[in-house]
């Protein structure tokens, strides 16, 4: 199959370097309350693929859309998706089909995965900790040739590693959530791998027997894994994210938590900037536009062409979490480090963000990069396949609508 991430691989997959996984933690508080915890490593969920699975989840096992969180690690050594990346790559019929029916596969494949973790709950102590690692570098910031000569490194970063652990009654590791924010595009080669955080959770797996270790991907957006390009980058920033996890827990630094969720959802419409017919017949003919933009402007003038209207909203999925008393946001799409950031500084800085939660529909760029402009804050939009670039204002929409969704749960 071919591969998602990359808009200059030109064939399908050859091999692989490990397995791909998505893993499940499900969770119940002392009132019954349920929580599952999906984990990826996938490039980003799609939302058709998101609803698929969450309206399935509802009518099987009764959980409310506030109770699934699926999460993507952004690995760029992972399968296309039905619904994503559709005018980055030349693709004839047989090939589309593939990816459809591994879609379909998949959708399934998550949902017996939600099944079985809800079926195989035991008795457990719920813990949270937070360690720290540094090879995440903004991108957008520091360039990359000039890396190894930088005196010092510029722009916003997140060095967090938080981490929920997981134990039975006698303290035997039964799983352990760890995150970061950063892309995993070490490797961009052709063969299947989870890139850095496949590799650490391997590494954290094969230390502690018995444990599932998930990674769920941060606010990393605009944050790359520097220097990289090579198979011992990656398994080295692998190590070292999993020894920041097992710092964590030699020094014995997790914090428990009482067995009570608190769950919110709602999705916000984010504005797109309207263009006309012009705008996209210009890039369609243009002699400097890349393959994949004159694709994605002749899909959109031929839309226009046929009388129809492009969207001018997005929906946007917030999520929010309380275990005990720790708060955690997941928000969509390929959030941008800002976010993380502002949260933290509302909420508290133990405050944990997830990006590249629920629907990878964009980039969501901070106020700063959408005026910037750039891959992050314009082009990446039709990557996507959306009509055009956010409107101004979607960083404050967007920190509004989690403030709100918080005050929500603090009055139940």
């Amino acid at each position: 199959m071919w591969m998602a991430g990359y808009a200059t691989r030109n064939k399908p997959a050859e091999g692989t370097m490990h397995d791909l996984w998505a893993k499940a933690a499900a969770f119940q508080d002392a009132s019954g309350k349920r929580w599952v915890c999906v984990s990826t490593d996938l490039l980003g969920i799609p939302r058709d693929l998101e609803i698929a699975v969450c309206t399935a989840a509802e009518k099987r096992f009764g959980l409310p859309r506030a109770a699934i969180l699926l999460n993507s690690s952004h690995t760029h050594s992972a399968p296309v998706l039905q619904g994503a990346l559709q005018d980055i790559y030349v693709l004839d019929e047989q090939e589309k089909q593939k990816i459809a029916d591994y879609s379909t596969w998949l959708c399934q494949e998550l949902l017996d995965l939600i099944s079985r973790a809800l079926g195989d709950m035991k008795e457990a102590q719920v813990a949270i900790g937070k360690g720290y690692v540094r090879f995440g570098v903004n991108r957008r910031n520091n360039k990359e040739a000039d890396l190894v000569d930088l005196p010092a490194l510029n722009g916003p970063s997140d060095y967090s590693v938080p981490l929920i652990r997981v134990t039975d009654r006698k303290g035997n590791l039964m799983a352990l959530l760890f995150s970061y924010a950063c892309h995993a595009t070490v490797l961009d080669g052709y063969q299947w791998s989870g890139d850095y955080v496949g590799f650490a959770q391997l590494e954290l797996e094969k230390k502690y027997a018995g444990c599932q270790a998930m990674f769920l991907q941060g606010a990393g957006a605009d944050q790359n894994p520097l220097p990289r390009k090579s198979i011992g980058r990656a398994q080295q920033y692998g190590k070292e994210l999993a020894a920041a996890v097992e710092q964590v827990l030699d020094d014995r630094l997790c914090q428990p938590l009482k067995p009570k969720v608190s769950l919110a959802f709602e999705e916000i419409a984010l504005p797109l900037e309207v263009k006309d017919q012009r705008y996209y017949a210009e890039i369609s003919s243009s002699a400097t536009q890349p393959f994949y933009a004159k694709t994605w402007a002749k899909r959109m003038l031929q839309r226009l062409q046929n009388g129809e209207v492009l969207e001018q909203h997005y929906p946007y999925p917030i999520q929010c979490i309380v275990l005990d008393q720790q708060l955690i946001f997941a928000l969509g799409g390929e959030l941008t480090v800002q976010y993380a950031l502002d949260l933290k500084k509302i909420f508290g800085r133990e405050t944990v963000v997830f990006g590249y939660s629920n629907d990878v529909m964009a980039y969501i760029p901070s106020e700063v990069i959408l005026k910037e402009g750039g891959y992050e804050g314009e082009s990446s939009q039709l990557v996507y396949g959306r009509p055009a670039k956010w409107q101004v204002g979607i960083e404050k929409r967007i920190i509004d609508a989690c403030v709100q969704l918080q005050h929500q749960l603090e009055k139940r």
